[in-house]
């Protein structure tokens, strides 16, 4: 069949939007016709150049949409069914499936992060040559093929353009405070960085009720977004010193949690600094290629400040997206203050020039 997506070639040459050719979902894979696509961070680093994907390749991991065919073997997933996509194809059988973290599936290295599905090869193609989807998702199309641990199930009643950004920020950012760190009510809570996924960090951190939730970004506009999500404080670092700042909020010591929501070398740095002894720093942003940071390991012994990771908020897709679709329904989640702005799949140059200026919430595209 044909499809409408938008294609990568390289860095500094625009998207264009073409009709590719789209293969039937074989053994174990589905095809799901898109309501809206999320554009995220992820997908930016590919843009700028800050992670290598040869072109050409069609990007977009964050998406919605309907069923409309299963291949052989699909037992979870049937025609009809609303799904958000999950970028995590996960195997269901290795060890860190079997203990509930599917992000760190091998089969995730295999083929997502190689854009290719489980047989090695892309289902869409242009002139007989194919291109791979990112991710193995290629959520910036009208129709995608992916496998079924991809396509995750959520109620009928749910607006699709909502529940497309369960699909990446949302889980991410929730499942950062909630999954990886745990965080317990009254507990003091930093978060730098209010895109997409920050302002999923203070959503989650507002749904377990902790105490200080301090925003931080260098964009008003985003402040202001974090700050109706829940932020109970809102600092702009070009404005006034970060560390006085937090610290006459919370006091010398520091926060309990800091989440890094950017993945750049000196806010990481930042969020580790300003955890009190004993808290803990949750690196939650993507960093470009090659980026290291630098901590002192005798503060980090002596003072028992932990570092950690979080890969998509740590989270199971299929039992997590269902349940925080439900929380969104139940108005306990916010996700229509998430948005910025709605667009269409031609737009999509000028929606990811405009996330390079840092525009507060999230765009989505709608089909």
């Amino acid at each position: 069949m044909k499809v409408t997506a938008a294609v990568f070639e390289s860095v500094g040459k625009p998207m264009r939007v073409e009709e590719l050719d789209l293969e039937d979902p074989k053994e174990g894979e589905v095809l799901v016709k898109l309501a809206a696509s999320g554009l995220c961070h992820s997908d930016y680093h590919v843009v700028k150049g800050e992670w290598s994907s040869e072109g050409p390749v069609v990007l977009g991991h964050e998406g919605a949409g309907v069923v409309e065919k299963v291949g052989p073997g699909v037992t979870n997933v049937a025609v009809g069914d609303h799904v958000v996509l999950s970028w995590v194809p996960y195997c269901g059988v290795c060890t860190y499936c079997n203990s509930g973290r599917p992000a760190l599936c091998p089969k995730v290295v295999e083929t997502a992060y190689q854009n290719v599905m489980f047989d090695g090869t892309s289902r869409l193609s242009r002139d007989g040559q194919a291109v791979p989807s990112y991710l193995a998702t290629g959520a910036f199309a009208d129709h995608v093929v992916v496998r079924e641990s991809s396509a995750i199930p959520v109620r009928k009643d749910a607006p699709l353009d909502k529940a497309a950004l369960v699909g990446c920020a949302v889980a991410t950012g929730v499942g950062a405070v909630i999954n990886t760190a745990g965080v317990q009510p009254g507990d003091t809570v930093l978060v730098i960085g209010c895109g997409g996924v920050g302002l999923s960090v203070i959503m989650g951190a507002t749904l377990v009720s902790a105490g200080q939730i301090i925003a931080v970004d260098v964009n008003e506009g985003s402040l202001e977004r974090a700050r109706s999500l829940g932020a109970t404080a809102v600092i702009n670092p070009r404005q006034t010193d970060l560390a006085e700042a937090v610290r006459e909020l919370v006091g010398e010591a520091g926060v309990d949690w800091a989440f890094e929501a950017i993945g750049l070398k000196p806010t990481v740095e930042t969020a580790y600094e300003l955890i009190r002894p004993g808290g803990t720093a949750v690196v939650v942003g993507q960093a470009a290629e090659g980026v290291t940071i630098e901590i002192d390991p005798m503060v980090m012994s002596d003072r028992e400040k932990s570092l950690i990771g979080s890969n998509y908020g740590s989270c199971h897709p299929a039992l997590d997206f269902p349940r925080l679709v439900d929380l969104y329904m139940q108005g306990k989640l916010d996700l229509d203050r998430l948005v910025g702005r709605t667009v269409s799949i031609h737009d999509i140059n000028e929606s990811f020039a405009a996330m390079g200026k840092g525009d507060g919430g999230r765009t989505v595209i709608t089909y």
